[in-house]
């Protein structure tokens, strides 16, 4: 009998060692992504603030999340621009899409034009701080993403599902309406269209965030988590932050709970008008008004 709990001992102890190992790979391969993805801006404030966040006193913070689409020969332009502000205390998180066709001031350009044309003018702080300007609010983090990496990141998680409302066809796809699975190349075509979309740019918002939630859901899974050198490799190439990697790990720590209840607003008040063939859409100031209010409240300032 003691012959077998000798054996049974050293079994728990050589996999223990095992766990650790694993976790220790595991959180230095992490930590690698996170540095490589790491990148600095500039040391101005950001707007409205009068010292940086300490998320480790549990602050509100807000995150600008710019979708990409790089081209040869040209830096792109931010079709996809999301805006998150996230209150532990209150246990919840606010998020808006802005439709790439605003109108509005482009800070550091003596112009008004296309809200999605700032970060081909000035690249991630200009775009940030059109957006400030927009809202009325700070922007604490922002993450740039490499569209193209989505059929990357969708195939690594074994594809997704989604329930289409809208029959469409897109770049030689057809996509009816019911439940769809999408592997990574269809996935990009879906969230790419609207102009058949008879709510435009907001129809396409809202296939973005089933995306989201299909990638989400399935990242959960045994296989992701076996592949997870594959995402990291993915995500170092695709992906620019400006948040050190122990400020991720508090993030993780002290704001968890706020991702639980995610409450989306909207800006479709407005109206569409064309300048010179150019489409542009003009936000209502009553609607926009509005929800600045709601960020500063939901950011404490």
């Amino acid at each position: 009998m003691k012959k077998v709990w000798k054996w049974l001992a050293i079994t728990v102890l050589i996999l223990c060692v095992i766990g650790f190992a694993i976790y220790f790979k595991l959180y230095s391969d992490l930590k690698s992504t996170a540095e490589e993805m790491y990148t600095p801006l500039n040391d101005e404030l950001p707007a409205k603030r009068t010292q940086v966040v300490d998320i480790t006193k549990k602050e509100p913070f807000s995150a600008l999340i710019l979708g990409v689409d790089e081209r040869d020969g040209d830096v792109g332009r931010s079709d996809t621009i999301i805006v998150l502000t996230v209150n532990p205390t209150l246990n919840s998180t606010k998020l808006i899409s802005i439709p790439r066709d605003t109108y509005t001031k482009i800070i550091g350009k003596d112009f008004q034009d296309k809200i999605n044309h700032a970060y081909a003018y000035g690249g991630i702080e200009m775009a940030m701080k059109t957006v400030e300007n927009l809202l009325d609010i700070p922007i604490d983090y922002v993450a740039q993403v490499n569209m193209e990496s989505f059929t990357d990141i969708v195939d690594i998680v074994g594809g997704i599902t989604v329930n289409n409302t809208l029959e469409f066809n897109f770049e030689d796809e057809h996509f009816p309406i019911g439940e769809l699975s999408l592997d990574g190349e269809k996935a990009l075509k879906y969230v790419r269209m609207r102009y058949e979309d008879p709510e435009g740019d907001f129809g396409r918002q809202n296939r973005q965030k089933q995306v989201i939630q299909g990638v989400l859901k399935k990242s959960i899974s045994f296989n992701t988590v076996l592949n997870y050198k594959t995402i990291f490799k993915t995500l170092e190439e695709n992906i620019k932050i400006n948040v050190m990697f122990d400020d991720l790990l508090n993030i993780r720590k002290h704001y968890g709970n706020s991702f639980n209840t995610i409450e989306q607003l909207y800006i479709n008040n407005g109206v569409g008008t064309k300048t010179e063939g150019i489409y542009y859409y003009l936000p209502d100031e009553k609607e926009l008004e509005e929800i600045q209010e709601t960020l500063k409240n939901h950011l404490e300032i």
